[in-house]
């Protein structure tokens, strides 16, 4: 006769333990969250402030990325409300480092980030950490002269430590592509997380990445865009107590943020 090897036996006494102290049906215990404000200031035409939460402790995506994604509508985890005088609001926002996302008027987003890990057990990189200029021109380097499916790879922010460097990277094919049945005239665009290591005296990039977004639009759209990235954005860290974010954005006419402009 099987043997079921889950069956527990329970005395009565024990049992009445055991259900006494779980919560009623349809109740959780509540977790802490906290009320995040987005002051932005006299920053002007704002429509949508987001946030992402987008890795678990170990740097694993918490949702798979949408390679359906709209460039103009951001999937997110928690959507700010206007209160007024251009502060935005989410009311009770998880624990957790979240990333900001601001979509502007006309075709503008501006978004944060953080280092996640591309290899198990690696610490994670907040988005301001730097490299000495010699590692940035080496990667940068090497980057730029391998060869790519997409013909705009382009490195944004670099990061790291003596051991591991990671780079925010934008990847653009706006040529012909096999998309073309589908969506003429079609482009895509994805923004990875890379990280070369520091072996045998030298920077060696590995093969794994972590993919932020993919979307695919096209090519005359995605040439009117501008979508980039702020280190001020990204890793918002959220505990039990209200934050507030002060954030006002240089002049996108001065290119400064790194990321994907008209073209």
């Amino acid at each position: 006769m099987p043997v079921n090897r889950w069956r527990i036996a329970l005395s009565p006494v024990a049992l009445l333990l055991f259900f006494s102290g779980r919560p009623a049906a349809g109740h959780r215990p509540e977790v802490g969250r906290a009320k995040v404000t987005v002051d932005l200031g006299d920053l002007e035409g704002v429509t949508f402030v987001g946030a992402l939460d987008r890795w678990d402790i170990d740097g694993n995506h918490r949702r798979p990325v949408n390679p359906k994604a709209k460039i103009d509508a951001p999937e997110v985890d928690a959507i700010a409300t206007n209160t007024g005088e251009n502060k935005w609001v989410f009311k009770d926002l998880k624990p957790g480092k979240h990333d900001l996302v601001i979509m502007g008027p006309g075709k503008v987003r501006i978004e944060g980030w953080t280092f996640a890990p591309v290899l198990e057990f690696d610490p994670f990189f907040p988005p301001d950490a730097t490299v000495d200029d010699e590692v940035r021109e080496e990667i940068d380097d090497h980057i730029r002269k391998s060869r790519h499916y997409e013909n705009k790879v382009v490195p944004l922010h670099i990061g790291g430590d003596e051991k591991a460097s990671r780079i925010l990277v934008m990847l653009i094919r706006d040529l012909p592509t096999s998309y073309e049945a589908e969506m003429p005239g079609a482009a895509t665009m994805r923004f990875e997380i890379w990280q070369y290591t520091w072996k045998y005296g030298g920077w060696v990039k590995e093969k794994r990445t972590k993919v932020l977004h993919r979307v695919i639009l096209p090519r005359d759209e995605l040439r009117q865009w501008t979508w980039v990235w702020d280190p001020q954005l990204g890793g918002v860290e959220v505990k039990d107590s209200p934050v507030t974010v002060e954030y006002q954005p240089p002049d996108l006419a001065d290119r400064k943020l790194k990321g994907l402009y008209p073209y």
